[in-house]
C-alpha cells in the first residue's frame, strides 16, 4: 500500500509544529514574566520616590507653617510697637505742652517781677 499519503510525516509534521508552538508560547511567556518583573520593580521604585518626595514636602509644609506663625508673630509685635511709638509720641507732645506752659509762666513771672521792681522804686 504505497497509496500517496504518508501519515508518518503528517504526525511528525504536527508534533514538530506542536513542540514549536509550546516553545514559542513559553518564550512569550517568560518575556511577559520579565515584563512584569521590570513593571513591578518600577512600580516599588517609583512608590519609594513618592514616598521621599512626600517626606520632603511634609517637611516643607512643617517649615511653612513655622515661618507662616512667625510672621503671625512679629506683625503682632509690629502692631503693638505702632501703639507703643503712639503713647510716645503723645507724652512726647504732652511734656512739650507743658514745657511751653511752664516757660512762658516763667517770663510773666519774671516780667512781674521787673515791673513790680520798677514800679517800688
Amino acid at each position: 500500500m504505497s497509496s500517496g499519503y504518508n501519515w508518518q510525516n503528517a504526525i511528525e509534521r504536527q508534533n514538530t509544529t506542536q513542540i514549536q508552538l509550546a516553545a514559542n508560547t513559553y518564550n512569550v511567556l517568560e518575556s511577559s514574566s520579565a515584563s512584569l518583573q521590570r513593571s513591578t520593580q518600577v512600580a516599588i521604585e517609583t512608590e519609594q520616590i513618592s514616598t521621599e518626595v512626600l517626606s520632603e514636602l511634609n517637611e516643607q509644609r512643617e517649615s511653612l507653617l513655622r515661618s507662616t506663625r512667625r510672621l503671625q508673630d512679629a506683625d503682632a509685635d509690629v502692631v503693638q510697637s505702632r501703639n507703643v511709638i503712639r503713647k510716645l509720641r503723645r507724652e512726647v507732645l504732652y511734656n512739650k505742652l507743658i514745657l511751653i506752659l511752664i516757660i512762658i509762666l516763667e517770663i510773666c513771672i519774671l516780667a512781674g517781677l521787673i515791673v513790680i521792681k520798677f514800679v517800688s522804686l
